[in-house]
Parts: structure tokens; sequence; C-alpha cells
């Protein structure tokens, strides 16, 4: 069953294909799912949306592989359209205290509802997101780890399917980076999606001047039973839509493509 079917004829189609393409490959009881309202991303996943029940890897390229404030910004914006629909707190854990909650408020995320953890390892941070995604009350849970290993990763998607909990590892090297200077590979074998965020510039806002939302480039580079994509993405402003997201255009062979007209998510 989906778990939500709002938006444009083209969403509805993309998520009926992808539920047709779950069935036809032999998987289980569909799953409900967290659309973009999108059908070139939507078509990208099996159930035609990001599934819940399952975690998520997402980290940042360059620069943001520390700092995280790109691919945090792109996971509030994630939650932020699935609170909207869910009741239960978000529980964010993190080895840091510099989770910016005013940045988050500008984002349309619920920061009323957003419950920080501070862990003092690695160990710990994965071990606080495996109790928040099997007690009940958490709409979701996010940690900002450095990369969880298959056993972690099993033990978190068996987490996730006990309540049906939606995970986000936030990947982040530690303080400093790691000794020898190559931060740790992803793992990402249990994760059920793998995504490399980076911000993309802000054109103007409509009718004015200086900077518009802020955008993201975003990349898909692994999706269970689905196909990895690339796209450039904009915040969409709460109370303008049911998707978070305008796509602004889609990357080819990772190169931005020519420009197109911005065009409305859902």
């Amino acid at each position: 069953m989906e778990w939500e079917m709002a938006g444009s004829r083209e969403a509805r189609l993309a998520a009926l294909r992808g539920r047709i393409a779950a069935m036809e490959a032999g998987t289980r009881t569909p799953t409900p799912v967290l659309p973009f309202g999108e059908p070139a991303i939507d078509g990208c996943f099996p159930g035609g949306g990001l599934p819940l029940g399952g975690w998520h890897e997402v980290t940042g390229a360059g620069l943001e592989d520390e700092t995280g404030a790109a691919p945090a910004a792109f996971v509030a914006q994630l939650i932020r359209r699935l609170t909207d629909r869910k009741s239960g707190v978000v529980v964010w854990v993190a080895r840091r205290a510099d989770l910016f909650a005013p940045g988050l408020l500008g984002l349309g995320f619920p920061a009323a509802r957003l419950i920080q953890v501070r862990a003092r390892d690695e160990a710990e941070t994965l071990s606080l997101l495996e109790d928040a995604l099997s007690t009940q009350g958490v709409a979701a849970a996010v940690a900002e780890a450095e990369a969880p290993d298959l056993t972690a990763g099993r033990r978190l998607q068996l987490a996730c399917e006990k309540r049906g909990g939606f995970g986000v590892v936030l990947h982040r090297r530690p303080y400093g980076g790691r000794a020898g200077g190559r931060p740790r590979l992803v793992s990402g074998s249990a994760s059920f999606s793998r995504w490399r965020i980076a911000p993309a510039p802000s054109g103007p806002p409509p009718d004015d001047i200086g900077l518009g939302p802020p955008r993201w480039r975003v990349e898909l580079e692994r999706c269970r039973g689905g196909r990895p994509g690339g796209w450039i993405l904009q915040a969409q402003e709460a109370g303008h839509g049911p998707h978070p997201f305008r796509l602004v255009s889609q990357l080819a062979d990772h190169d931005v493509a020519p420009a197109e007209s911005v065009r409305r998510v859902g």
C-alpha cells in the first residue's frame, strides 16, 4: 500500500508503475513510500517513492563530507514532508553540538518535535539510532555517523521493520577528519538507498533581487531494486505545495543539463 498518493497525475502514474514493478519482481507486500511527487525521481524507486520501514544513507561531497550542512538540510526537507502526515518526534543523534535549529526552522522543519541526543562515539551513535527506530512515537530518526558496518546496518534495518520506522545515517567525518587523511569508505550494503548531496548556486527569487531558496545537487547513487539518478533540487516553501522540493534540472552524466525552466514538484 502506498502511504501517500497526493500529487500530480504523472506522480501517481509513476507510483503505480513502481508498485507493478515491485509485484513483477516478486517482492513482498509493497511498503508505504514517501514520494517526491516528481516522476523523474519517483520512477527510480521500485515502489514509486522513498520507502518507509527502512534506512537510508546520505553523504556529502567535498567539504560537505565534514561540515554536513547541505546533506543535513536535505534530510531536514525529507523529514519535514514525512512529519506533515505522521505524528511523533524526530530523534537526531550526533557527536557534535552544531545542529542549527533556526536553520531547520527556516526550512519548515518541525523543530518543536525535535529531540537532539549527544553521543560519545560511533558505536553509541548507531546504538542510539537503533533504539530510536524501535521506539513507539518516533516518526523518524537521524544519526550522524562515519560509516556503519554490515552488522550494524542489518540491525538498523531490523529496527526499522519492527515499527515501520524511517531512518537516516548522515555520514560525517569525526572532528578534524581521520588520521591519515582518508575517510572511511561508505559501506551502504544494508541501506535501501545512498545519496550524495552538495550545495548548488541559488537563483534569484521571482520578481525580486537577492538569493532565492537553497538548492542542492542531489545524486541517488544506489537504490535497492531501482536505478540511480541526479538532479538539481530547490527548497519549496511550506504552504506552496505538498512536496518540499522543486525540480530545477536533471543531471546527465553528472553534469548539469542546459538551463531549463523551474518546474514545480508535486
